[in-house]
């Protein structure tokens, strides 16, 4: 890290807004790369962030945990995400809620189902019918890899009306999460993150 901040910051227990600084320069300085990329979406870009170079450290997984739990409507009751992206975001805010004694199952959506045993979509607990289930992704660009997950959990009779995301690239996630009836929040704008690191370089 750029400051003696960064490196002596106890991520379990910061304030928010210091532990917000915290994970995006985390960002800027683990994840974000400019260059020539081709993103899952098909799209073109110049830029790309790997969330897993963050949210794979033991800081980064702790800070995640505890600012998306934060952020949480009161009535939630499980936390869910499309694999592999979200695997260890949906981790570490099931791990961090137990911390603060209102524990909450995660829960792992596959791409494709499994091709033996239940043969299922879902891994994790089975939690009570039309349970309230908040959907996590690590970076949205057009919203479709999280809708996956909201389709998957709606099908077999939870309710999911919120995603939230570590980043949005604002490249339409959000309108369309809107046009699916969907409230969606996120940490980080891709502005928030580009921002930071013109000012780290």
């Amino acid at each position: 890290m750029k400051s003696d901040f960064f490196k002596t910051i106890c991520v379990g227990t910061a304030d928010l807004p210091s532990l917000r600084q915290y994970l995006l320069q985390l960002f800027v300085e683990c994840a974000y790369r400019e260059g020539d990329f081709v993103l899952s979406s098909g799209q073109k870009s110049t830029y790309y962030i790997n969330g897993k170079e963050v949210t794979l450290t033991a800081k980064g997984a702790l800070a995640i945990g505890r600012l998306l739990l934060s952020m949480l409507p009161e009535d939630t009751q499980g936390v869910a995400g499309l694999t592999l992206g979200a695997d260890p975001i949906v981790t570490s805010v099931s791990v961090v809620s137990a911390y603060e004694n209102l524990p909450l199952p995660g829960l792992i959506i596959r791409k494709e189902a499994k091709g033996h045993g239940t043969q299922a979509y879902i891994e994790g607990p089975t939690l009570e019918d039309g349970a309230k289930v908040v959907v996590l992704e690590d970076v949205v660009t057009t919203g479709k890899s999280a809708m996956l997950a909201v389709e998957r959990l709606r099908a077999v009779g939870y309710q999911v009306n919120q995603v939230i995301a570590l980043v949005d690239r604002k490249q339409g996630g959000a309108a369309f999460y809107e046009s699916q009836g969907l409230g969606f929040q996120s940490l980080f704008s891709i502005t928030d993150i580009q921002q930071a690191y013109q000012e780290n370089n």
